[in-house]
């Protein structure tokens, strides 16, 4: 029997989301289950079966997991020796002068140093920025190396040499030398090839020192999987690669779950031609808000990941602490959620799973915005009377009533997320009151309406699978490979052939994955974007670029950009700084338009209870099957629209009405004009 089955699965800290289609009928299967964080292998196994497959039916697995980010919030990182040039091994311990909280009084504690001192090895090497070489590397240097490295019992080596972003050869030749004893190397200049040796240092050691649990997880599951699945992982630039390039370079994964529902959102932006959207993923553990201009998301690669800098490409992400399972809790009489989560085990105390303590979920169930008779995800059957009981403690501790103190959690909750959208839209430029917030996750579309009126956003998108919709961009995202290096070059020492040539230096490498994974050379894309800056300025603008690299015209696109991030833009000299290449190909799964029975007519409640919004009088709110409402009828809040995974809440003074592809649109202050 033929193998028809694609398959998309995004691993959450709470739940895990599955996605499937045939490719032979068409036909689409979504379904939800709990995560096992102590058993991902079986897990992927239990999120096939829920959606009616075995292992066997499944032609190609796309896996967005938390595992790498997971394994560096939470130190379980393996022993890594550092080997660095001749008085650049305390790096790490330098850092930066720079300080995150410019006002605040109280320095934040610096995170631990990845590496102990004991674990650091200097090289007698050195070349200058050019890549002239003023120290040589000796082969009884490199056996030295290699020797110390097998008496401090690493498991893993990063390699970060001084200027190793013009010229890798030593880094290479150290390289090599060290595989011979263990295949877990991480060598900068093939992560990294960039000047900043800070940011460059902490990320090939990070790299490294998830290379042998991945390395075990993957070899795991393709072992499962057999020769006849294919298997590849979501990245964190937005696309789909090999196990076997991420093998090698399982950092790329630390933003890989998000990143996929940042695609999906970039798709359903162009299906419905919004020009810029907030998408705003809630999922059980953690909130992440992303802004996506002109159908295509923000790429960057300055990041933090628990403190430590990380220098790779990545989608323009906000993650906090905020999510379902957020935990509330009494705090010298201020009432804090989150950033801990309940998680899936034990999970919040309505789950009856043995938590206790109280989170956002276990409020919106008092709230009455779930129905304690239906199965959350299909699989958690809510108690509410163990969500009651968890928050009577803060309801005592403030002096309100249960139903406040519910409403309270849920604002609070709010609060957080609102921090983190300012953050990626009025700190980066956007003007948010021009956008559409994109709501998905599994307990986004209950808070979304409320957040967006909080920045003046008229429209709220829920999107079909909004549930599972990470695990949907795991399924219908493009597989492709991108590398970004060091290239400096003055505007008035301009090289069109120079450039030219880098790009497709650059292409060559790429394109090898794609070949060997089945895709046609022209069926290939190839993007190309321009690192720029002023030549006084510290940070550079992307600028999208192609043949025949012509400066004038690149120069207007600088300007152009530099103007809507910073309000001006000057006629003073620039700088190329760096060059980003994306190869890319179609993945092949388009899902089709909803095909079920389309409904008719007035939408009628299925039931009708009573919630909680603002004010302290609960409504009788009507409750409607998301897949019973006819395209075009409208729904004026307050209401509440169920599917058989997710719940949109819509407030009082707010519409509701689907489209002809299952999408629900909200206007979120209709009443009000």
């Amino acid at each position: 029997m033929a193998r028809s089955w694609k398959v998309g699965i995004d691993v959450g800290g709470t739940f895990t989301d599955v996605v499937a289609t045939d490719s032979a009928t068409g036909g689409v299967r979504t379904a939800k289950t709990l995560t096992r964080g102590k058993d991902p292998v079986g897990g992927i196994e239990a999120a096939c079966r829920a959606v009616g497959l075995a292992i066997e039916d499944v032609s190609d697995l796309i896996l967005g997991t938390t595992m790498a980010t997971n394994a560096i919030v939470e130190g379980r990182l393996a022993k890594t020796a550092l080997i660095a040039t001749h008085g650049f091994a305390d790096t790490l311990d330098i850092g930066r002068q720079n300080r995150r909280e410019l006002y605040r009084m109280e320095v934040t504690p610096r995170p631990e140093s990845l590496v102990p001192s004991e674990m650091r090895l200097e090289a007698t090497e050195r070349l200058t920025p050019e890549g002239e070489e003023v120290v040589a590397l000796r082969d009884k240097e490199v056996k030295r190396l290699a020797d110390a490295v097998a008496k401090l019992g690493a498991e893993a080596v990063a390699v970060c040499l001084l200027h190793s972003y013009v010229d890798g050869a030593h880094e290479q030749r150290i390289g090599d030398r060290l595989r011979k004893r263990t295949p877990f190397v991480a060598l900068s200049h093939e992560l990294n090839p960039e000047p900043r040796e800070f940011e460059r240092m902490n990320s090939t050691v990070l790299n490294a020192s998830l290379m042998p649990a991945v390395s075990r997880y993957l070899r795991l599951l393709e072992d499962r999987l057999g020769e006849g699945t294919g298997l590849h992982l979501f990245h964190s630039a937005g696309g789909m690669a090999s196990a076997a390039a991420v093998e090698g370079r399982p950092l790329a994964m630390a933003l890989s779950g998000p990143a996929a529902g940042v695609a999906a959102a970039a798709r359903v932006a162009r299906e419905l031609s919004i020009p810029a959207v907030i998408a705003f993923d809630m999922g059980g553990t953690t909130t992440d808000v992303s802004v996506i201009m002109n159908g295509a998301a923000r790429i960057g690669s300055n990041h933090r990941l628990a403190g430590y800098p990380i220098r790779q490409m990545m989608v323009g992400v906000e993650s906090i602490g905020a999510g379902g399972g957020s935990i509330a809790r009494v705090e010298h009489k201020a009432v804090r959620v989150g950033p801990d989560s309940a998680g899936s085990d034990p999970g919040p105390a309505c789950y009856g799973l043995g938590g206790t303590q109280p989170t956002v979920t276990d409020a919106n169930l008092v709230l009455g915005y779930l129905d304690p008779e239906r199965r959350l995800g299909g699989t958690v059957q809510l108690d509410v009377g163990r969500a009651k009981a968890s928050l009577t403690g803060i309801a005592d501790a403030v002096g309100a009533s249960l139903h406040d103190a519910a409403l309270g959690v849920h604002r609070i909750a709010n609060a957080n997320m609102a921090r983190a959208l300012r953050r990626v839209t009025v700190e980066s430029g956007v003007d948010a009151r021009g956008c559409a917030l994109l709501a998905f996750g599994g307990a986004g579309p209950m808070h979304a309406v409320a957040l967006a009126r909080e920045f003046g956003i008229a429209r709220v998108v829920v999107p079909r699978f909004s549930s599972a919709f990470s695990a949907l961009g795991c399924l219908v995202a493009d597989m492709s490979y991108a590398e970004q290096r060091s290239m400096r070059m003055a505007s008035t020492e301009w090289d069109g052939d120079k450039l030219a040539a880098a790009v497709d230096g650059m292409s060559e490498r790429l394109v090898a994955p794609l070949l060997k994974a089945g895709h046609k050379p022209a069926a290939l894309r190839t993007q190309a974007a321009a690192l720029i800056r002023y030549r006084e300025q510290s940070d550079t603008v992307e600028v999208p670029i192609a043949a025949p690299y012509d400066p004038a015209a690149i120069a207007a696109a600088f300007k152009a950009e530099h103007q809507r991030l910073y309000g001006f833009a000057t006629d003073e000299l620039w700088s190329l700084e760096a060059l980003r290449v994306t190869l890319s190909a179609g993945s092949g799964s388009r899902l089709a338009a909803g095909s079920r029975e389309t409904a008719k007519g007035k939408p009628v409640p299925t039931r009708t209870g009573k919630c909680w919004f603002e004010g302290r009088v609960a409504l009788d709110t009507p409750f409607y099957d998301r897949e019973r409402i006819a395209e075009g009828a409208r729904i004026s809040g307050p209401a509440v629209i169920e599917d058989a995974w997710s719940t949109i809440v819509v407030p009082p003074g707010a519409v509701a009405w689907r489209d002809g592809n299952e999408n629900v649109l909200i206007d979120t202050m209709e009443a009000a004009r």
